[in-house]
């Protein structure tokens, strides 16, 4: 029972969390987004594993908290990688959706705080816009700063704490091979992490696009 409320209490403060940056325009830090997962989506998989543990005939003291942890992180900041920059993934689903619900993701922070005085990526998530033409320009707002291939090497890395975690615990190569093939994805995505068209000329090519869908900052 203690495991049940004490990692529904960490999913509803790290969830509680990622709504009030959403709702407030308030960008959080790397740092800040990072222990939001942990709760969130770290207490998804603590969850799970606590439980299992509780009702374990062996193991039952064994810490898999670090490898846990390092694997919410993957899940998560995997899947803010994939919603920018997949585009077979936004077949099924919008194009870009992180941009349209307003969401603070990886990448989106990193691009955010590299400049804080350029407030054009902050003025389309204030839009919650469906525009696509608008979405593809925050899109290579994102390339450009370097925000997509920064969220892909910090995938690399934890994928290699992952590793790492498995084979002090004994290693499980059924887990392993799971890691591999979403990292597939994540490996797939090489011209969509790369810059693309200079910013300055993005710009004259949104031209009428932003019209009637708000005005883009060029702060």
């Amino acid at each position: 029972m203690s495991v049940f409320v004490s990692e529904i209490l960490n999913l509803h403060r790290g969830q509680g969390q990622d709504i009030y940056w959403r709702d407030h325009i308030k960008c959080p830090s790397e740092d800040e987004y990072c222990k939001m997962v942990i709760d969130k989506t770290g207490g998804l998989f603590r969850l799970a594993v606590g439980l299992m543990q509780a009702f374990a005939t062996t193991n039952k003291k064994t810490d898999f908290i670090p490898l846990v942890n390092s694997l919410a992180m993957y899940f998560q900041i995997r899947d803010d990688l994939i919603n920018l920059a997949d585009e077979e993934y936004m077949k099924s689903k919008s194009f870009c959706e992180d941009l349209t619900e307003g969401k603070f993701s990886f990448p989106i922070i990193h691009c955010v705080q590299k400049d804080t005085s350029d407030t054009k990526l902050i003025s389309i998530l204030k839009q919650r816009t469906e525009d696509v033409d608008i979405k593809r320009y925050a899109q290579g707002l994102l390339r450009d700063a370097g925000s997509l291939r920064y969220t892909r090497e910090k995938c690399k890395s934890l994928k290699k704490e992952i590793i790492g975690h498995v084979a002090s615990l004994g290693g499980n190569e059924p887990l392993l091979k799971l890691v591999e093939i979403l990292d597939i994805q994540v490996e797939g995505i090489d011209k969509s992490v790369l810059p693309s068209t200079p910013v300055n000329q993005q710009v004259s090519q949104l031209g009428k696009a932003s019209a009637g869908h708000g005005q883009i900052d060029s702060t």
